[in-house]
């Protein structure tokens, strides 16, 4: 019934609706306090975490919303568990006895150490929401573990991306535009309303999505790409978005991105000079 252009047009709306209400009521009540939500942004300002879970929230409700009967809990499990673990890695991760472990490879020194960080409970809680929800489009226990792959490469890729205003938002309304057709569409409709609805506080700076946000509209669109075709488009998928998360260690993609004219003006659209 809503597979059709008025019908993505509508989950659309209702997505960005979401995210506007989540968005004022989060602002409004702040749980825990709001200097638990304040972070410090590269130009050394502070600025709102909220926007994280208020995206987390909205896209995954939205998404369900659109999704074909079969896809419907996997959206809500990509969305919201990605989402959770996201937002408790940028809570507990800044304590002072977990800000020095960074990386995967800090995470595996932690661990070796006897100590568990909340980076490394972020990347097992992505994994383990990522295969659950894998169930709902793959063929098979290898392609459910490489279907999980994809839906957590790509959260992982939404997460490297968030590093200047706007930027992960911006690459999640492009990829989900990317995702609006054929019946599974419908997934990404309403997390492209939820993140353009975003994408004026975080373009002020007045926001940022921390890993709760990126984390979660990228489970998403994970979700929808493990989607698009069979067990071979799957693996395919999952060897591209191993070797960008594999560049990203060697290679800045902001570097990248403003040393092309094309991404460096999309990148820069609508943010403070």
């Amino acid at each position: 019934m809503l597979a059709g252009l008025a019908g993505k047009a509508m989950l659309i709306a209702a997505g960005a609706g979401l995210g506007r209400a989540s968005y004022a009521a989060l602002e409004r009540l702040a749980p825990g306090g709001r200097e638990t939500w304040t972070r410090t942004n590269h130009r050394g300002e502070p600025v709102s975490l909220l926007s994280g879970p208020a995206l987390a929230i909205s896209a995954a409700s939205s998404a369900a919303l659109g999704a074909p009967a079969g896809m419907r809990a996997a959206s809500l499990v990509s969305g919201l568990g990605a989402g959770a673990v996201g937002v408790y890695d940028d809570i507990v991760g800044q304590r002072a006895d977990q800000r020095a472990d960074k990386g995967f490879a800090g995470h595996l020194g932690a661990l070796r150490e006897g100590r568990v960080t909340s980076g490394l409970i972020k990347i097992g809680g992505v994994g383990l929401t990522g295969l659950i929800a894998a169930g709902s489009v793959a063929h098979g226990p290898l392609d459910r573990l490489v279907a999980g792959g994809v839906i957590a490469g790509t959260a992982n890729l939404l997460n490297l991306l968030d590093l200047r205003p706007g930027r992960a938002l911006k690459a999640s309304v492009l990829g989900g535009v990317a995702g609006l057709g054929g019946p599974s569409g419908t997934v990404v409709a309403g997390p492209v309303g939820a993140s353009l609805a975003l994408l004026p506080e975080d373009l002020a700076e007045k926001t940022m999505l921390g890993d709760g946000g990126a984390n979660a509209i990228g489970a998403i669109l994970g979700l929808r790409l493990a989607a698009a075709g069979g067990p071979v488009w799957r693996l395919g998928a999952l060897a591209g978005l191993t070797a960008l998360t594999l560049a990203s260690e060697k290679v800045s993609f902001t570097k990248v991105i403003e040393q092309t004219p094309v991404l460096r003006e999309v990148d820069a659209l609508g943010r403070r000079r």
